[in-house]
């Protein structure tokens, strides 16, 4: 199979200047920021929608339809991003998300087409997730310089949480106002914001130089595509390993720090308000981290950090089962913020970082399959064991797995020493 040589250092797509002084950059994280708050807006309308429409149940199966074609297809959209160009499969997967939800806001409008158009339009953002979220994680090595990639993923990270802060009383807002056809509507503005935005952001000469959009071709197809980046992955002594350990920190963390949280919550009587404290806890932790590396750029010694910061996360996350009220809980809710949006961060870099250009968008696909495709299909078995056995119990094993994770990180030499570029 032939592919696309790597990008020679020296003709990166980079500028000299620092990610957060750079216009292209700063336009990439404004269209990342429009469509991630329209993401939420989204999120808001649909849960309302589905709510209206249906019973409790019901609502919840077309809450988790997007999460069956994201985890079946998600690895597809890595050979996608790879064969078409990032910022091109971008462009195309946010103007669909723009369209899908602007015929729903009409629909609403015009009839009461029910919970068949809600799970409908699930499926199609699960779809067009599995696309867009490898070519997200691949397109920053595309448009600034590996130096700065840490720094990119701390203004990722801080767009992130404004998107968390601002989507959904704008969502809520919208409801308010004209209920779910309304807020579909204005998800469906947000996205198209970012199209011009995408748009203009120009990747380096030297990726624009490769097969149209920054194609990897091979003849064999997608199948022959998607088997030589499993491949270069398992082969590789860094990405390999780091794999493994984003898939144990995933699987550990997102079902109790989502599932779980509500239960534990509901468990010791703090209430709506209370669980509020312990989430704004955790966005304060991750924000500071993704000011931490937006402001240093680089974090010395990143695979030890890194491997370090997943286990103590878990220890963490362990202790918010055991904690007496919600002022300790907010205030350990704060720590496991700050090291899980270190790690992650770090993740990102390094996948971005150790990756050949030719196979980035496949690598951003494995590594995004555990935390939004695999991970979120173990909600029901979080809160089916969480009624067995109790939250400390499920806190701690899952505490246990991200402590895997994390040792995993410290026995690989490869992973441990891994280094961000100057």
């Amino acid at each position: 199979m032939t592919v696309t040589p790597a990008i020679p250092e020296s003709d990166a797509p980079a500028s000299e200047r620092p990610a957060h002084r750079d216009p292209n950059v700063l336009r990439w994280l404004g269209a990342y920021a429009s469509s991630a708050i329209g993401d939420n807006v989204y999120y808001i309308a649909l849960s309302w929608a589905a709510v209206q429409a249906g019973t409790p149940s019901q609502a919840g199966l077309v809450m988790a339809a997007s999460a069956v074609p994201r985890a079946l297809l998600m690895l597809g959209g890595g050979v996608v991003a790879d064969r078409f160009g990032p910022r091109r499969v971008l462009i195309g997967s946010n103007g669909a998300r723009c369209a899908a939800v602007l015929a729903a806001a009409v629909l609403l409008l015009v009839s009461s087409p029910g919970l068949w158009l809600l799970a409908l339009l699930a499926l199609v953002f699960g779809v067009v997730d599995a696309v867009l979220m490898p070519a997200l994680g691949a397109l920053p090595a595309r448009i600034t310089g590996r130096g700065q990639l840490a720094r990119v993923q701390g203004m990722r990270g801080l767009a992130s949480r404004l998107a968390n802060v601002v989507g959904a009383p704008l969502g809520g807002l919208g409801v308010a106002l004209g209920g779910a056809a309304a807020a579909f509507g204005l998800a469906a503005l947000l996205f198209a914001a970012s199209l011009p935005l995408l748009t203009a952001v120009r990747i380096g000469s030297a990726a624009a130089a490769k097969a149209p959009g920054g194609a990897v071709k091979a003849p064999g197809g997608a199948a022959s595509d998607l088997r030589a980046g499993l491949s270069y992955i398992r082969g590789h002594p860094v990405l390999a390993r780091l794999m493994l350990v984003i898939a144990l920190s995933d699987l550990g963390f997102v079902g109790p720090m989502n599932v779980g949280l509500t239960l534990l919550a509901d468990e010791r009587g703090w209430g709506a308000s209370g669980m509020g404290w312990v989430l704004a806890g955790f966005g304060a932790g991750a924000g500071a981290a993704s000011l931490l590396l937006t402001a240093r750029g680089r974090v010395p010694r990143a695979g030890l950090v890194l491997s370090v910061t997943i286990a103590a996360g878990a220890v963490s996350i362990g202790a918010l089962a055991y904690v007496p009220n919600v002022a300790a809980a907010a205030a350990v809710a704060v720590g496991i913020g700050l090291l899980a949006g270190l790690s992650g961060a770090l993740c990102g870099a390094l996948v971005q970082t150790d990756s050949d250009p030719a196979y980035i968008g496949r690598v951003s696909s494995v590594s995004n399959l555990f935390s939004l495709g695999v991970a979120p299909l173990t909600f029901p078995l979080t809160g089916a064991a969480v009624a067995l056995w109790g939250t400390a119990v499920v806190f701690t094993g899952s505490a246990v797995v991200c402590v895997l994770g994390g040792v995993l990180g410290l026995c690989s030499r490869a992973l441990r020493g891994a280094e961000l570029p100057e």
